[in-house]
């Protein structure tokens, strides 16, 4: 589903934050009648439920509809897997995935920027998220698992399919999920496919490569299986891709949104990275994170029973003003800034250092390349669906170059 701006009207990006602000009002624990869950709201509580994986589960196969192509993926996701599963596979793909390896991309998304920024040098206006936020984490994650050059676009196919949600409304139930499971089913079964064709080709062909490593990974005489790696491949599409094009999606809507922001950056790119931790606050790209009660327990005052579905809102936290300073204003030189996007305790964002990197890296060359970059009409942005992101879908701008 794509959602256009009506005219006159404030933007949607606009309106969340405000919804957020009216759940939290009711108290920081309160149950939503229409999707039948729990929501807990305020920061404390929200970092509380996730750092105790033993009373709020990741687990949701229990609550969540079924697709016997979506269970395969499942074998090697640990975000959505509990202690001692869990710590057995992040441990074995840290070993892999390393900080260092993550550093070390940094002249390629450079590159990679460099390129898709040439592609649009002779526009003065262009789709940033078409031309940039889109393709860029795309390419830098199928580069990194050594997938070929010609075969990218798969991975843009699979991406924009998986994570597109044109088949949700705004308030989905289960029947929704299920009817949406069932109908991207088949391009979760081309990827599977490939992937497993890949890690094939290069556990006999070893290279220098994530996919090689994650083979090579061993902890305690154990190794990851192949649909292990298939799982983890899924999870970093998530976690590589869509987080960072709707990272900085909002980052250059709210930038706009704020007259002088772009400038100051510009004057001050070593301020980049706390006005990137802003937007993460301000903008959540996954608002919303997923729990499973396993014991009565009793939040704000409300006893919640064994096997209920718990969401912890993180744009309702971000925006604690127990905990936020002006919480409600955009801050670019806010320190510090605690913000939950990337969750917290055991299962804190695997992905987020390529993300914050990324998206470094993105606005200092924007910055570098055009004096202005503004966007010309908000009636022509188009946002993903907020049931499954909080981003912007196109994004058209215009820009002048020194």
């Amino acid at each position: 589903m794509i959602s256009k701006q009506p005219t006159g009207e404030r933007l949607l990006l606009e309106e969340l934050p405000d919804r957020w602000r009216g759940l939290r009002e009711a108290g920081p624990v309160r149950y939503d009648e229409t999707q039948g869950v729990w929501q807990v709201l305020d920061h404390e509580t929200v970092a509380a439920v996730l750092a105790d994986p033993a009373t709020y589960s990741s687990d949701m196969s229990a609550l969540a509809p079924t697709q016997s192509d979506f269970e395969t993926f499942r074998q090697g996701n640990f975000v959505g897997m509990d202690p001692p599963e869990h710590r057995k596979l992040r441990t074995l793909v840290s070993q892999a995935f390393t900080p260092r390896v993550v550093q070390g991309l940094g002249p390629r998304i450079e590159a990679v920027c460099a390129r898709l920024l040439d592609a649009v040098a002779d526009h003065d206006r262009f789709d940033l998220v078409d031309a940039l936020a889109y393709p860029l984490p795309i390419i830098v994650i199928a580069e990194l698992l050594g997938i070929p050059g010609e075969e990218h676009r798969l991975f843009q196919e699979w991406a924009s399919v998986l994570f597109g949600g044109d088949q949700l409304g705004e308030a989905p139930d289960m029947a929704d999920l299920e009817r949406a499971l069932e109908a991207i089913a088949p391009t979760v079964r081309e990827m599977n496919g490939y992937m497993l064709d890949h890690i094939r080709a290069r556990r006999a062909d070893p290279g220098d490569d994530l996919t090689s490593r994650l083979i090579a990974a061993e902890v305690d005489g154990v190794r990851l299986a192949d649909q292990e790696m298939v799982g983890f491949v899924a999870l970093l599409l998530v976690a590589g891709h869509i987080t960072t094009t709707a990272l900085l999606g909002n980052a250059a809507v709210t930038f706009d949104r704020h007259p002088g922001t772009n400038a100051a950056l510009r004057a001050e790119p070593a301020r980049i990275p706390a006005a990137v931790e802003e937007v993460l606050r301000w903008l959540p790209p996954f608002p919303e994170l997923g729990r499973r009660v396993t014991r009565p327990v009793v939040l704000g005052g409300h006893e919640i029973a064994a096997d209920t579905l718990l969401m912890a809102h993180l744009g309702a936290a971000n925006r604690d003003p127990a905990r936020f300073a002006a919480p409600d204003v955009f801050d670019v030189t806010r320190h510090p800034n605690p913000h939950l996007t990337f969750g917290h305790g055991i299962h804190f964002c695997f992905g987020a250092p390529l993300a914050r990197l990324e998206a470094r890296i993105a606005l200092r060359m924007l910055h570098e390349r055009f004096r202005m970059l503004a966007i010309p009409s908000y009636e022509d942005i188009a946002y993903q669906n907020p049931a499954v992101i909080i981003g912007v879908r196109h994004l058209p701008v215009e820009v002048r170059r020194p």
